[in-house]
């Protein structure tokens, strides 16, 4: 019995996720691999960078993640924002159930936290809040602004519903010349390394719905 040969879009889109896969996998073992203090001296690099950028974007509520697989740790830069206005507002995320976009919960550093199922602590209470900028992890990145999380989809299924500004903050060992976005994939309005921040270069126009232009 033969069987017919599978159809060009299925080869290119099997293709196309390995590629990613591998991308990712890439990122993360290279960003595991820095040794505590090369991530520090970089963190701090980005932390500095962000700051000036966080500065102009003039955000009301900041939505931000708690440092998970050696991302950049936000929490001290998060926390000088804070103090800076007590009217400010941070947030984490909260995963609400999977294949669903996450709930953002305020968050103050004296709050209290619990894991969820991944092991990534978020606050057990507090009211949940709307970000107009959020700081979103990459780990593979490209010039275009489009990223590769872990996967799960939870930050694209977000993006879409909330529609704020998204920051993608990264180190850039996770640059790639293209992560071969997907249609469901959403770019950031911005890019923070500790190389500097910059406006993402769109190589094709898209058709997108308003997002805070803040």
């Amino acid at each position: 019995m033969s069987f017919p040969a599978p159809a060009p879009a299925a080869d290119a889109c099997a293709n196309a996720d390995a590629a990613r896969r591998a991308m990712r996998e890439a990122a993360l073992k290279a960003r595991l691999a820095l040794s505590g203090e090369a991530r520090k001296v970089l963190n701090e690099r980005l932390v500095g960078h962000l700051d000036g950028l966080l500065g102009r974007l003039a955000p009301a509520v900041l939505g931000f993640c708690w440092p998970y697989r050696a991302e950049p740790d936000l929490r001290d830069c998060v926390t000088r924002w804070l103090a800076q206005d007590r009217t400010r507002c941070a947030a984490l995320p909260v995963v609400i159930d999977k294949g669903q976009a996450m709930a953002f919960r305020s968050w103050a550093p004296d709050c209290a936290m619990q894991p969820d199922r991944h092991g990534i602590p978020h606050p057990v209470a507090g009211e949940f809040v709307v970000p107009d900028v959020v700081l979103v992890p990459l780990n593979a990145f490209d010039a275009e602004g489009f990223r590769l999380g872990y996967g799960g989809g939870y930050f694209d299924r977000t993006l879409a519903r909330m529609r704020p500004l998204a920051v993608g903050v990264g180190f850039e060992l996770g640059r790639v010349a293209s992560v071969l976005p997907q249609p469901h994939d959403i770019a950031m309005d911005w890019i923070v390394t500790e190389a500097g921040t910059a406006r993402p270069q769109p190589r094709h126009a898209r058709v997108d719905q308003p997002r805070n232009s803040r």
